[in-house]
């Protein structure tokens, strides 16, 4: 990636570091700091680093409440110019075989919150085998966002982790780099046709998959009478339908991805992936209702803020191979699905100190 790709975005960065290979005898590395930071960028100049300097002090300062306009025509001008490099279309032979032959290794990101608290987070990046599903990567690393939430800008909040993860990725273990991104947010099924699936894809130059759990009103598509309707004739796994907008434009599709889930997943294309690779990925990656990239990520980054918080809860299911894995039960996200925005806001996707355990659900592939 290119020097000061993140010029004016980079919030500050976390304070705890953990990365390694998945497995009792993969390395395990702390760091501590701002380490991960990009800003000042190594070989930018004195001017550059001023500048992006202010804008992270004026990002920090507005963290609390909402941005000023001078921020907002700030992301709206970045995002305009990241979406004129986004690519639509398969670029890799493994995505036009029906059988994702040479496909080895699929990533999910995750951000989860500490219950109550809307700055400290946790910033996951996991890679499984392909297609086995089992976790090879893991690094999860406590942050502080800066940036805060507004619908349709939720890259700017979580974006610059999910890069820096990916960046120690390739600098410490680049033969265990993901050919493929799942991301639990939307790409192009956007206000602006770029959400934060499509933002982190072009930062990363990998292909991107958004998924999200709830339809994201926009173009006239509404969560509506008609909408559910749909929803009910989707019988089996991978029945599904399209996604078209008032323009026309078929923004994405609304997937069954397990014979027993009540709800549908919306896939849409981030980067570098056509929609229809996309589906197709997304229910291989299926065991329950969420891709487990993306929940294996979930899962260990909530787990990751009880180890750190010592606080005492079950130990993370999916660790152990061949181990069926539960969503934790300890630290429910509160209203887990996205609002009507693009994205979730910081609230709803929290883990916390709580210890108190629900029974386990017995539909668990709605997970």
């Amino acid at each position: 990636m290119r020097a000061g790709a993140l010029r004016g975005l980079r919030p500050p960065g976390g304070s705890v570091c953990e990365a390694r290979r998945a497995g009792p005898t993969g390395p395990t590395e702390r760091r501590h700091g701002n380490e991960g930071r990009t800003a000042p960028a190594r070989g930018a100049s004195g001017s550059d680093n001023t500048g992006r300097d202010a804008r992270d002090c004026a990002m920090a300062r507005e963290a609390v409440g909402r941005p000023a306009e001078e921020t907002f025509s700030l992301w709206k001008r970045e995002q305009a110019r990241l979406k004129a490099r986004v690519v639509d279309r398969d670029t890799e032979a493994w995505q036009r075989d029906p059988a994702f032959s040479g496909l080895q290794r699929v990533g999910g990101v995750d951000v989860s919150f500490v219950k109550g608290d809307s700055v400290s987070a946790c910033a996951s990046l996991v890679v499984l085998s392909y297609p086995e599903l089992e976790v090879v990567y893991e690094d999860c690393r406590m942050v502080s966002l800066t940036a805060p939430y507004v619908s349709g800008f939720l890259a700017f909040r979580e974006v610059p982790f999910l890069v820096d993860a990916v960046r120690r990725l390739r600098e410490k273990e680049p033969c265990l780099m993901p050919q493929v991104l799942l991301v639990d947010g939307n790409g192009v099924l956007h206000h602006r046709g770029f959400g934060v699936a499509c933002h982190l894809g072009v930062l990363t130059d990998l292909p991107c998959v958004g998924v999200a759990k709830k339809l994201l009103q926009v173009d006239g598509l509404e969560n509506n009478a008609q909408h559910k309707e749909k929803i009910q004739l989707l019988q089996a796994r991978g029945d599904s339908f399209p996604l078209m907008g008032g323009s026309g434009t078929i923004l994405g599709m609304a997937l069954k991805s397990h014979d027993h889930s009540t709800k549908p997943l919306y896939v849409s294309v981030g980067h570098k992936m056509s929609l229809e690779a996309a589906m197709r990925l997304t229910l291989g990656c299926c065991r329950f209702r969420i891709p487990e990239p993306v929940r294996q990520a979930d899962i260990r980054s909530r787990d990751y803020i009880r180890r750190t918080l010592g606080v005492p809860g079950p130990p993370a299911p999916g660790r152990e191979r061949n181990q069926k894995a539960q969503r934790p039960k300890a630290c429910p996200k509160e209203g887990s699905e996205e609002p009507a925005g693009e994205g979730r806001p910081p609230e709803a996707h929290s883990a916390g100190p709580r210890t108190h355990q629900k029974a386990p659900d017995p539909v668990a592939q709605e997970q």
